[in-house]
């Protein structure tokens, strides 16, 4: 079944972590042995090629650049003319890919459907291009308002203002506080040029203060569910009754400190040993479709090789390609056919043809 996946960092992966995604895994994974400079080396699950093979077809790709001010204790970059500079690193990258007929950006209506039909109605997946949709995670790297039309023209679709600790535009996860001085502008840019604000990592007040100001399309792109993991980086009922009422997907995310109620101590919790599986992220689907009382606002949004590997991954995936198996995983659990298929990729497929007026 064709997956539609609304959050994965793979230029980040090519740029920073400087991985060869048209590679094999095990090539990936064998050049990476004995480096030490990311937890995750030598464990990623993300290669254009196991993607194909588990018809992850089309995704939400990212860029990403923190601003760091000179008092905070956070990687990132000394400034935000240096973080736009490092997302377009990222753009270049994508564009080399498309280029060669590996990956093939997504900005419209008519793009999307035709990338679905040919995903759908092409039986060897194994030469395809994967589509992707581009998003902003943090939007520290607008160095100022006037680079939201900038990144509009190359295809920027979607914005998350936040992200990890302190932001230019909001505060994000492990943050508090409410939306910073020009953010209200950022969204009204982002408003009239339609561009989807993902609500991921916003703290609460941000969050809130976000809903607010903007009336355009919005979803969170990789986001759990804060009454089975109660944490600040997860969303309360609340919050999720809020996107519902906006008509917003929100994608399940596979990192397994999110999805485990126990309390994840990096570095120190693993997966098999928490009983993490792939099967545990469907009690906050099941959740979302309760909250929701029916399943049209529950999709993927792995966040898979965002900063962590197999270290952090359920025990039972060793690849991307293994989010495949959730198709079954759901049939056991009830779900029918035609609900399995909203989740898998109809309900963000759905959302982007009502957002999207051509």
């Amino acid at each position: 079944m064709l997956i539609f996946d609304a959050h994965l960092d793979i230029s980040m992966n090519a740029v920073e972590w400087n991985r060869d995604l048209t590679k094999s895994l095990k090539e990936v994974r064998d050049r990476e042995a004995g480096k030490t400079d990311y937890l995750d080396r030598g464990k990623g699950v993300l290669t254009l090629d196991e993607m194909r093979k588990g018809e992850i077809g089309i995704c939400v790709g990212t860029q990403i650049g923190r601003y760091v001010a000179p008092d905070k204790n956070l990687p990132g970059w000394h400034s935000p003319e240096i973080a736009w500079s490092i997302t377009q690193a990222q753009l270049a990258w994508y564009r080399v890919m498309e280029a060669q007929g590996q990956m093939v950006q997504i900005r419209n209506r008519d793009q999307l459907n035709s990338h679905v039909d040919l995903w759908q109605s092409t039986e060897d997946k194994s030469n395809l291009p994967i589509g992707y949709i581009l998003s902003l995670e943090g939007a520290d790297s607008m160095v100022t308002i006037d680079f939201v039309e900038k990144a509009y023209e190359y295809g920027l679709r979607a914005i998350g203002p936040a992200h990890y600790g302190p932001g230019r535009y909001a505060p994000g996860t492990g943050s508090r506080g409410g939306l910073e001085t020009g953010c209200k502008e950022l969204l009204e840019e982002m408003e009239r040029l339609g561009i989807v604000l993902d609500c991921t990592h916003l703290t609460d007040q941000s969050f809130w203060e976000a809903l607010e100001i903007y009336s355009g399309p919005v979803w969170a792109s990789h986001q759990n569910c804060r009454a089975i993991v109660d944490h600040q980086r997860q969303f309360s009922d609340e919050q999720l009754k809020a996107l519902i009422d906006r008509d917003a997907v929100i994608g399940m995310a596979f990192d397994a400190w999110m999805m485990y109620p126990g309390g994840w101590q990096r570095g120190v919790t693993m997966p098999y040993t928490a009983g993490v599986s792939i099967e545990t992220i469907v009690d906050h689907v099941d959740h979302i479709c309760q909250l929701a009382g029916n399943t049209d606002h529950v999709g993927i949004g792995s966040d898979l090789d965002g900063g962590y590997g197999r270290e952090q991954c359920p025990y039972d995936m060793e690849t991307i390609a293994d989010l495949q198996s959730l198709v079954g995983i759901l049939g056991s659990r009830g779900y029918s056919e035609a609900d399995v298929e909203k989740i898998m990729h109809g309900n963000w497929i759905r959302r982007l043809n009502e957002i999207w007026s051509d």
